[in-house]
C-alpha cells in the first residue's frame, strides 16, 4: 500500500485510522528509506521490520544471505524484526544454525528478532515447531497461525499441545484468519467465517491472557490481510473479492476494542 500511495500519504492514513505503527519490508534504496523514516517520524508512528531470505539456493547460500539481510535490517533500528526463517526441507541442525545467526545478531544489536510461523519456513507446521520450541528455550515466535490451519487442513483440534506451547512462546501476532483450504479468508467480517474467526480470537485471547499473567502491559499485533494473491480474486479479471485496507481496518477495530484495558 505504501508503494501505491507514497510513504507520507500512507503513514498519514495509518495515523488517522488510529494505528500505533507500521510493520513491513523496508525499501531497498537509501532514498526510499529516508522517505519512509521521514513519514514515520512525522506522524509519530512505531516501526517494525518484516524480512526473510527468499533467494533460491542451498543451505549455505541461504545462511549467508540471511546473515547479511539481518545485519542490514538492524541498522534501521526498528522496535523489533519479524523474520521468516529457514526452510521447511532443511534439517533441524541446518535450521538451528540459521536461528543461531539471528540470536547472535539480536543479542549484539539489542533488537528483538521473532520468527514467524509461516509455510515453507522451519516452523511451517505445528508439530514441527513444537520440536524446535522444546529444544530451543529462547526461541520466540510471531504467531501467524493462519498458515498452520492451511497446512494441517484443520483448526488444529488434534494438536492442542503443540498449539499451547506455541501460544506460550508468542511475542508478536499477525492477525490474519486462515481456514482449512487457505491462509486467508476473503473477509473475516462475513458471517460464513464466524466460527473460524472465533477460533482465531480464542487463540489470541490466550496469548493476551498469558502476557497479562506474566505482568506484561503491551503486546504488538499486526492485522495482516494481504493483497492478491493472498486475497482471493475473481477469475479472468483478478479483481480482489474484498478491500484490503477495509479488511485490515475491521480487524484493527475488533482487536483494539477487545484488548484495550
Amino acid at each position: 500500500m505504501a508503494e501505491m500511495w507514497g510513504w507520507d500519504s500512507f503513514c498519514q492514513k495509518v495515523k488517522e485510522a488510529g494505528y500505533d505503527g507500521i510493520e513491513g519490508v523496508p525499501p531497498a534504496t537509501r532514498e526510499s528509506r529516508e522517505l519512509m523514516f521521514a513519514a514515520v517520524h512525522k506522524y509519530g508512528l512505531r516501526f517494525a521490520v518484516t524480512c526473510g531470505c527468499f533467494e533460491p539456493g542451498d543451505y549455505t547460500q541461504q545462511s549467508v544471505g540471511y546473515k547479511a539481510l539481518l545485519e542490514d535490517m538492524v541498522q534501521l533500528k526498528p522496535d523489533f524484526i519479524n523474520c521468516q526463517t529457514g526452510r521447511d526441507h532443511y534439517s533441524f541442525e541446518q535450521n538451528k544454525v540459521i536461528l543461531d545467526i539471528a540470536d547472535a545478531i539480536s543479542r549484539d544489536s539489542g533488537i528483538p528478532i521473532y520468527h514467524e510461523t509461516h509455510r515453507s519456513r522451519f516452523n511451517f507446521a505445528a508439530h514441527i515447531t513444537k520440536d524446535y520450541l522444546e529444544k530451543i528455550p529462547e526461541l520466540s515466535l510471531t504467531l501467524d497461525i493462519s498458515h498452520w490451519c492451511n497446512v494441517h487442513e484443520s483448526m488444529l483440534e488434534d494438536q492442542q499441545d503443540a498449539v499451547s506451547l506455541a501460544l506460550s512462546r508468542t511475542t508478536h501476532i499477525h492477525a490474519r484468519v486462515g481456514h482449512h483450504e487457505g491462509p486467508q479468508v476473503n473477509d473475516p467480517a462475513a458471517p460464513e467465517w464466524k466460527d473460524i474467526l472465533g477460533q482465531h480470537l480464542r487463540w489470541w485471547d490466550e496469548v493476551v491472557a498469558q502476557r497479562i499473567a506474566q505482568g506484561q502491559t503491551q503486546l504488538s499485533i499486526t492485522p495482516e490481510f494481504g493483497p492478491p494473491s493472498y486475497m482471493p480474486t475473481l477469475p479472468y479479471t483478478c479483481q480482489p473479492l474484498a478491500d484490503q485496507w477495509q479488511v485490515n481496518l475491521f480487524m484493527f477495530k475488533l482487536l483494539k476494542a477487545r484488548y484495550s484495558q
